[in-house]
Formats: structure tokens, sequence, C-alpha cells
């Protein structure tokens, strides 16, 4: 009887988090209603999120940002120094950590490999099998 009431308290901690609506919303999206303390937020809108109480390698996840309306969602969107973070690399966020700012370091971009967004290169030369229509002459 003490597990059922203690999965209650979980679902009220993330009721009282998120919300009934993002609640729902979350258990749409992930399959899993999770809640924590928020650590930081990245400059792309991502939210990280720290629970202490979970498994090792469940106790951190992150929240991608809406702008892609919570659907269009992938690991290449978190940069770098949270993903340090979210893979146990070290224990310190970024928000607590000072890291080191190359001057050749680029800054990061997610990967958009099959969006439209993708880069296609144009071809210059002409080609030397043509295509076949059917019905032409």
């Amino acid at each position: 009887m003490s597990l059922y009431l203690e999965k209650l308290r979980h679902l009220r901690y993330a009721i009282k988090q998120h919300g009934v609506f993002g609640s729902v919303l979350q258990l749409f999206r992930t399959d899993e209603i999770k809640w924590g303390t928020l650590v930081g937020q990245d400059k792309f809108g991502n939210k990280y999120y720290q629970n202490k109480l979970y498994f090792m390698g469940r106790s951190r996840w992150v929240y991608y940002s809406d702008k892609n309306f919570g659907w269009d969602y992938d690991g290449s969107q978190v940069p770098a120094e949270w993903h340090r973070w979210l893979h146990y690399i070290t224990d310190e966020p970024p928000t607590k950590s000072d890291l080191v700012k190359y001057d050749w370091l680029a800054e990061h971009q997610e990967n958009v490999t099959g969006q439209k967004s993708m880069y296609y290169p144009f071809s210059t030369t002409t080609p030397k099998i043509k295509a076949w229509k059917p019905g032409a002459k």
C-alpha cells in the first residue's frame, strides 16, 4: 500500500511543478511524468532538471524548448557544456562551473540533416543521361 501512496505523492509533485495540462502533455510526449529541481537553462531555451531520487542515468533530463512546438527535438539540440552534465561526465552544471571559451571554438548548431533547412549542393555539370519521358517524341 505504501508503494501506491508514494506514486501518488510523486504524481502530486509533478502536477505541482508542471500543472495539470503540462503533466498530461509531458506524459503524452515522453510516456512518463518526472519532477525535479530546475538546474539551468541554455541559450536555446532548453531546461535541464535533476532529481536524485531517480536511478543513476535517469536522474538528469532535458525539456527541449517549444520552438518546434515540442515535437521535433533530438539530441543535437543540446550544447556541449550541457551534454557533459547530462551524461555524468561532470557533476557541476555549466551554470556553476567556469568553462573556458576559446576564440577558435564555433557556436553550437543543431544537426539539420534531413530537414528543410538542410544544405543542398547545386550541380553545374550537365547530366550524361537524360530521363525518359513517356509519350514524348
